[in-house]
């Protein structure tokens, strides 16, 4: 079991000397480094309006797989959190497993709640059999991040928007500079930017529950991660030491999430120019996009009707308003209603533009697909496997790699 730690001793501290009956909730929730400052900035708004809750955060879960992972592992040891903020897609397997509650009769309770204020694509994500189980809490797009001044010094004025485009740019930085010229974070959680690479294409990743990747865009997607791998010269590091070296100034682009942003922002070094832009396309733009982002579920199993309501003012302040707007105040990811971006939309994305980038691709999201059945976990690790041996150069005919995933992947996937 993982220890508890408070986000803010000093705060929770102060809130229960001022309560006469504080009601005590926990949560969890996945990437430290991106999202502690958004919640240490919405429970200072939330203590202010909700005085009488207690809020205690557990040990982040390291990624989302992980979080997934140690709910389960909780639903067993009956240990598990009020809240936990789970990846989209895992949100199916939470529901399956009854470890998520339905949201639909607190919603009803609310005079003034409106679902219709959430994007579509997010809350349709987190509706199973009529039923809304998870309120978005963070929205993203994968996009592109560029250092300017070495895209120039290499000679490329115009940002790339295709994948032969970033490929042919490569070559120039490596011909005429001494940076890095590229990091595409392959190995982000779910496999999320291969299958951006097919939905770019108009194409899902997963259908009729098999995996759909044989086919001439599957084999398309693969070629152009090898393209990526072996004409670029990446580096095999993680995604959060990649953002560390394109905000020291050292990388010339950097494709992944649009979570990046506010990291780059605060850690940038010298005076260099960093944009982000749309993420590049296959042929073209992209056709769609994956939703990224997780999502506030309710996973209590105490029968006390004022600890459930408590979890629930929770995820609805950390979902909508202000709350949903430290989201982007403090990432760069998009907040999940529309009435949080029109709170932004007016000063703050005019003065952040690199952040705007994501709010701009909204009308490409498309499903983020987990995997069906028991194996979905083990199945994203298996297409992790493949990608690492064409990363570290083992397999090198796509075609034939493609046909050996696909055929171990749908083994494992329910019949």
């Amino acid at each position: 079991m993982k220890t508890l730690l408070p986000l803010s001793t000093a705060l929770i501290a102060a809130m229960a000397t001022t309560q006469a009956h504080a009601v005590d909730i926990e949560v969890g929730y996945a990437y430290s480094a991106t999202f502690d400052l958004t919640f240490e900035q919405i429970m200072q708004e939330f203590a202010k309006s909700h005085p009488d809750i207690t809020v205690t955060f557990r040990a982040t879960y390291e990624n989302y797989e992980d979080a997934t992972n140690t709910v389960l592992r909780e639903a067993v040891a009956n240990t598990l959190p009020d809240v936990s903020f789970q990846a989209l897609n895992r949100q199916a397997l939470l529901v399956e497993r009854g470890i998520a509650k339905p949201l639909d009769a607190y919603i009803a309770a609310e005079p003034d709640f409106e679902t219709d204020g959430y994007h579509k694509a997010m809350l349709d994500l987190s509706t199973f059999g009529g039923q809304i189980y998870g309120l978005p809490f963070s929205v993203s797009t994968p996009i592109s991040f560029y250092n300017r001044d070495i895209l120039e010094a290499a000679g490329v004025d115009t940002l790339p928007a295709t994948w032969d485009e970033v490929i042919a740019a490569c070559q120039l930085i490596k011909d005429k500079t001494d940076k890095e010229p590229l990091y595409w974070e392959w190995n982000i959680s779910g496999n999320w930017l291969l299958q951006a690479a097919m939905w770019s294409q108009g194409v899902p990743m997963i259908k009729d529950g098999k995996l759909n990747m044989d086919n001439p865009e599957g084999l398309k997607a693969l070629e152009t991660a090898k393209a990526i791998f072996r004409d670029c010269g990446m580096k095999n590091v993680i995604g959060g030491d990649a953002a560390k070296s394109l905000a020291a100034g050292d990388l010339g682009m950097f494709f992944s999430s649009t979570a990046y942003v506010g990291f780059v922002d605060r850690s940038k070094v010298g005076d260099w120019e960093f944009v982000t832009a749309p993420y590049p396309g296959i042929d073209g733009a992209p056709q769609a996009l994956p939703a990224g982002g997780n999502s506030a579920m309710l996973t209590s199993t105490s029968q006390d009707p004022e600890v459930l309501e408590a979890a629930w003012q929770f995820i609805k302040f950390t979902t909508s308003g202000a709350g949903a707007a430290a989201v982007a105040l403090t990432t760069g990811y998009v907040p999940p209603n529309k009435v949080a971006n029109e709170l932004l939309m007016e000063d703050f994305y005019a003065k952040n533009p690199n952040k705007l980038t994501a709010v701009n691709q909204l009308p490409l999201l498309s499903e983020w697909f987990a995997y069906p059945g028991d194996n979905g976990l083990a199945v994203t690790q298996v297409i992790e496997d493949y990608l690492e041996a064409i990363f570290v150069g083992d397999a090198t005919d796509m075609e034939e790699l493609r046909d050996e995933m696909v055929e171990e992947v749908n083994a494992l996937l329910p019949r």
